[in-house]
């Protein structure tokens, strides 16, 4: 049964084509034919009830009001720089430092060894690249993360998150490996000091087997404790290979909460060749994952504590509501990613929908950002107090009675405006989520559309995640125009 049409790509050729997204048997494929090489047939995700659960919090944004595009083009994705017909602003952006790497994965996204040049930026071009990132309207980008290659490769790192702090960057990330970081305890210490927020640690297992780098991990999570920076573990999952430990992987971060801030899951994208006996023995979708992690926590976590991105659309609008300035808003294509959070005690983890009815949550927060669009200026106390008690039901609702804290902490936060609150929050509670990144054999036009995840290049565009990685291979583009010298 078709569900929806879109577009895609030939896995062959790269040409844009007419699809459809078709539910059979439980799950969701997408098909499309292409003149010249023939119909495709690859799974979209494995759960079609999970899938349309997902589809309520289907939410297109407004996209951004200064686009690169002003005319919307035709053929999307072949012509990137965002245009006027991309509906997400900018949530994260990536900046690639440099394509060196001091190691050499065969599931790399960059397959940096590859290239046979070198692609670097000036410092003077980030700042270039930051700068478009900062100018973006309605609202600036309000994160950046620093990736590759491998960022650490950079001598002038530190500089570059300076400067990252002195454009205004709320959070400024990194993504590595963590050789350096596990080499150099001094490096920890200097991008902590620099403002650096949070570092994405690449994190396959918790074994040698799934994770050849364990211990150069161990001590890079030990340096970075000692400088007191947070990290997110990014466990990219192949069936096969390393799905077996999903659940060890949270147990890890649960075990290591006063340093770990998160997992992200990434499951594998297919940026090579590949014939469909490979992908169909190595893909992992979405909820697959869950389905794993479900199985290897007993049930601690399970399918209904995940919601998709555009889940907190409602915390967008009731911010935007009461300060009467435009926010960042989650709009991602709803089957892009699913999250959760799990508060870590002595007695193990307990996921916050334990905790709150998270159906009763989020209408409390949309009618208490209603009535503040309605209200105006001087209501706007009065209608907080009252959206409160609305939230308390929602408490009341949870399945655990232990929700003192969570209550304290939203009183604290609406009520007295400390939003410094929420930072106890993400301290004492662990992010489980997971993104999977569009490859060519899976690739909806619709989902690029609403990206939010872009990469910023040297020539001032930017270009939606899986465009740049998985499309039309821009960021072999990007570096080959851009590159220094041969290695």
């Amino acid at each position: 049964m078709a569900i929806k049409k879109t577009r895609s790509l030939c896995p062959v050729c790269g040409s844009v084509l007419e699809a459809e997204i078709v539910e059979e048997e439980g799950k969701i494929w997408l098909v499309r034919t292409c003149p010249e090489h023939g119909t495709f047939r690859h799974l979209y995700w494995s759960d079609a009830e999970m899938y349309h659960r997902f589809e309520h919090y289907d939410a297109v944004g407004r996209g951004v009001t200064n686009p690169q595009n002003p005319v919307a083009s035709d053929t999307c994705p072949t012509a990137c720089g965002l245009c006027s017909n991309h509906h997400s602003g900018t949530l994260l952006a990536n900046i690639d430092l440099t394509n060196r790497c001091n190691l050499d994965c065969d599931f790399c996204f960059a397959n940096a060894r590859a290239c046979g040049f070198v692609y670097e930026p000036s410092f003077d071009e980030i700042v270039g690249m930051m700068q478009v990132l900062r100018s973006e309207k309605p609202v600036p980008a309000p994160a950046v993360q620093f990736s590759g290659g491998e960022p650490t490769m950079r001598d002038d790192l530190v500089e570059i998150v300076k400067k990252a702090k002195e454009l205004g960057f709320p959070q400024v990330q990194i993504a590595t490996n963590g050789v350096k970081l596990a080499n150099n305890p001094v490096l920890a210490q200097q991008l902590k000091d620099a403002g650096l927020s949070t570092v994405y640690l690449h994190f396959d297992g918790v074994t040698p087997a799934t994770n050849p780098f364990l211990k150069i991990h161990l001590k890079a999570l030990e340096n970075l404790n000692k400088a007191g920076l947070g990290v997110v573990l990014v466990p990219t999952i192949i069936k096969g290979r390393n799905d077996k430990e999903v659940g060890e992987i949270l147990k890890f971060a649960a075990d290591h909460i006063s340093i770990v801030r998160g997992v992200n899951f990434q499951p594998v994208s297919f940026t090579g060749a590949k014939n469909d006996e490979d992908i169909d023995k190595e893909r992992i979708t979405i909820p697959e994952l869950i389905d794993d992690i479900e199985a290897q926590t007993n049930g601690v976590l399970n399918k209904s504590d995940f919601y998709p991105v555009p889940c907190v659309l409602p915390f967008s609008d009731l911010v935007e509501a009461y300060t009467g300035r435009p926010q960042v808003r989650f709009t991602a294509h709803e089957h892009c990613g699913a999250a959760t959070y799990v508060f870590v005690t002595k007695d193990g983890m307990t996921p916050v929908t334990r905790m709150v009815d998270v159906e009763s949550l989020f209408s409390a927060i949309e009618q208490m950002a209603n009535k503040l669009k309605k209200g105006g200026t001087i209501n706007k106390y009065a209608t907080l107090l009252e959206g409160v008690k609305e939230l308390h039901a929602s408490f009341k609702k949870g399945e655990k009675g232990s929700t003192a804290e969570f209550w304290k902490l939203i009183g604290k936060t609406l009520i007295g405006q400390n939003f410094d609150a929420l930072r106890e929050f993400h301290w004492n509670a662990l992010f489980i989520g997971t993104m999977h990144f569009m490859d060519k054999y899976n690739y909806d036009i619709e989902r690029v559309q609403r990206c939010c995840i872009h990469y910023a290049t040297p020539d001032g565009k930017l270009i939606p995640f899986c465009t740049y990685n998985s499309g039309p291979v821009y960021r072999e583009q990007v570096w080959k125009k851009h590159a220094k010298k041969q290695q």
